[in-house]
């Protein structure tokens, strides 16, 4: 059977839409039916067939009302990771630059939302960072006054992270003011979660030897599953993050004591970095 040259037409149609869906939801982490039939100004049907297809074919994953990107036993590539949700990360990167005074010794660890951190702690002054990020360390080169040390480990050239015994072993020569960690996955208990376990057992030590522990993740790692646990969000005094979180877990960092900023809370974060200070 001969098909028409409209069919033709409609099929290459749907062929660029679903391209284009799935890089929409590559930029934004979560997209919506709605917000995608609009976008495309077709019906919401005809977007619900599209996300059908595209999650049998393992592109994405379908959520209520939605879709993101496949989770799994692997994270998602690294460039990839540095474009999603972009201004979100970017929020909280200053919510938690504005947490930190001046004078203080940090270590920041791997990932894009850390690494965001840093490019605003370009202005800081008198500041030492110890980091196993090597992108990390050439996002501060320019502020001379931060004095940055580099863990040294086994590169992972897909990030340029540092792991392994030598970075645990620099790690624990130091005891840092503050540390800042990312993560792959939240879950509503409050666990932190990560992919690789060279990488979790890092995580740890930096967590052990940081009198203050900051963790910066956007919305979309409670929408994620990674299999290692680094810890519980009861381990740490900050939690950055760019909306909302569950009620429930709301509540549970209240009585566990860990602070939550949401979006770019700089006022209440400034605040307690005066509390730092004084204390």
């Amino acid at each position: 059977m001969i098909s028409s040259p409209a069919v033709e037409t409609s099929k290459v149609a749907q062929t660029f839409r679903q391209v284009e869906i799935v890089d929409v939801i590559r930029r934004e982490g979560k997209i919506t039916v709605e917000s995608l039939a609009d976008r495309f100004d077709v019906t919401l049907q005809t977007i619900r067939r599209d996300l059908s297809d595209l999650a049998e074919a393992g592109k994405i994953e379908r959520v209520h009302g939605g879709a993101i990107l496949p989770s799994g036993t692997a994270n998602i590539a690294y460039e990839q990771r540095r474009n999603l949700n972009y201004e979100g990360k970017l929020e909280i990167a200053r919510a938690c630059a504005a947490a930190l005074p001046h004078d203080c010794s940090v270590f920041i660890n791997l990932g894009t939302t850390t690494e965001a951190v840093a490019r605003e702690l370009l202005s800081h002054r008198d500041m030492l960072v110890v980091t196993n990020n090597m992108n990390v360390a050439t996002i501060l080169i320019p502020n001379d006054e931060c004095q940055v040390i580099v863990t040294g480990g086994t590169l992972r050239r897909s990030d340029g992270g540092l792991i392994g015994n030598l970075t645990t072993n620099t790690i624990e020569q130091f005891k840092f003011d503050y540390a800042i960690i990312g993560c792959s996955a939240l879950d509503h208990e409050g666990d932190i979660l990560d992919f690789d376990i060279q990488e979790v057992g890092v995580t740890q030590h930096i967590i052990n030897q940081a009198r203050d522990v900051f963790l910066v993740a956007d919305h979309i790692k409670f929408q994620r599953k990674a299999p290692a646990r680094i810890g519980s969000l009861a381990d740490i005094e900050c939690f950055f993050t760019d909306e909302p979180i569950p009620a429930d877990l709301a509540k549970a960092c209240e009585a566990w004591g860990t602070e939550v900023f949401v979006g770019e809370a700089d006022v209440d974060a400034a605040k307690y970095s005066a509390q730092q200070d004084v204390a």
